[in-house]
């Protein structure tokens, strides 16, 4: 059931959410969480599929803010809240509210988000493009127990990165890092079963990918060897190559789908690390809605010893190429000294 309202309010929303669940029969709220989308209208259809799947395994109220920005000097004065309430079938397990934004309402989307949320239940916030710089400063971002945001959809990736670092406070998470979920459960499975030091390890990915950067933070932090990365043609991870003193550990996916893991002794094996869809991630982010300690602990490493030299911001992992580069370069400096001399 859907129900459109134009030029509405908080209360009028409220009333037609009840009225849509007393017509299809379930007057009852058995819902979990209040999930909040920030996002613009070209990305608003893929978000609201992903939460809509999500939404079997957390039923949830979605609430959908979309923040229409007019050319019109005119329309930038008036204020204005549409809304598109769905309820049953097409809201899948929950309740969804498109709200869009017009005007002054723009600079106050907490006031509107503020009396939809669900009494004594706990808030996600989600910016799928777009996120700010200090998600927990965000007026947003302020009502939720969890911020979850994607560096991968951001112009510059690795920057962005180092900016969630800087900015991180307890609750924040990111898409890039529930990504390699997988590849963590996998090395830490692998490692179990040697008893063997790592001595090095190579994260092989996309150039600009956050998650090699993240899942390279991680093994840095938790092994406390140096990592390489190694830029390859993706997609995503390919492969991570651990040297140990009983002989290399090596995770390889080179289709994005099945990885094989080879290990000294042992025969090789498949494993199953399918890239996975942002609905599968996102139903992952809500399972936990305490602080990632682990996450934190990663983007700490990165800033704490990755940025060593870099005036204390965070660097991404070094690869060979620019560790090639770099050589050169300071050896040419004395030189030009001895010629201005």
């Amino acid at each position: 059931m859907k129900i459109d309202l134009t030029d509405t309010t908080a209360s009028k929303i409220n009333k037609a959410l009840v009225q849509g669940r007393r017509a299809v029969g379930t007057p009852a709220v058995g819902m979990v969480l209040t999930l909040v989308i920030v996002t613009d209208e070209e990305n608003a259809y893929d978000a609201l599929r992903a939460a809509g799947d999500a939404s079997r395994e957390h039923p949830s109220r979605t609430l959908v803010v979309i923040k229409r920005v007019s050319r019109s000097p005119r329309d930038r004065t008036s204020s204005r809240l549409d809304a598109e309430v769905r309820v049953g079938a097409d809201a899948g397990t929950g309740e969804t509210v498109i709200l869009r934004l017009y005007g002054e309402v723009l600079n106050h989307a907490q006031s509107v988000v503020l009396p939809l949320l669900l009494p004594d239940a706990p808030v996600v916030v989600w910016w799928p493009v777009n996120a700010p710089v200090d998600p927990a400063q965000d007026p947003l971002g302020a009502l939720a127990q969890r911020r979850v945001t994607d560096t991968y959809t951001s112009e510059q990736p690795i920057k962005e990165l180092t900016a969630r670092a800087e900015a991180y406070t307890p609750g924040d998470t990111d898409l890039s890092w529930t990504r390699i979920t997988p590849w963590r459960s996998m090395l830490a499975a692998a490692l179990d079963q040697v008893a063997c030091k790592v001595t090095s390890v190579e994260v092989e990915g996309e150039e600009f990918n956050p998650s090699c950067e993240l899942l390279g933070m991680w093994l840095a932090d938790r092994l406390n060897v140096p990592v390489k990365r190694s830029p390859s043609g993706g997609p995503g991870l390919t492969a991570v190559r651990m040297e140990t003193d009983c002989g290399p550990i090596v995770l390889d996916r080179a289709d994005g789908s099945l990885a094989t893991l080879s290990m000294q002794g042992q025969p090789d094996r498949a494993v199953a690390l399918k890239r996975r869809e942002t609905a599968e991630l996102i139903a992952e982010e809500l399972r936990r809605l305490d602080p990632d300690d682990t996450y934190a602990s990663a983007l700490k490493y990165g800033v704490d010893r990755l940025g060593e030299g870099s005036g204390g911001k965070a660097a991404p992992v070094a690869t060979e190429d620019a560790q090639a580069k770099e050589a050169p370069a300071k050896k040419a400096a004395p030189a030009k000294k001895a010629a201005a001399k």
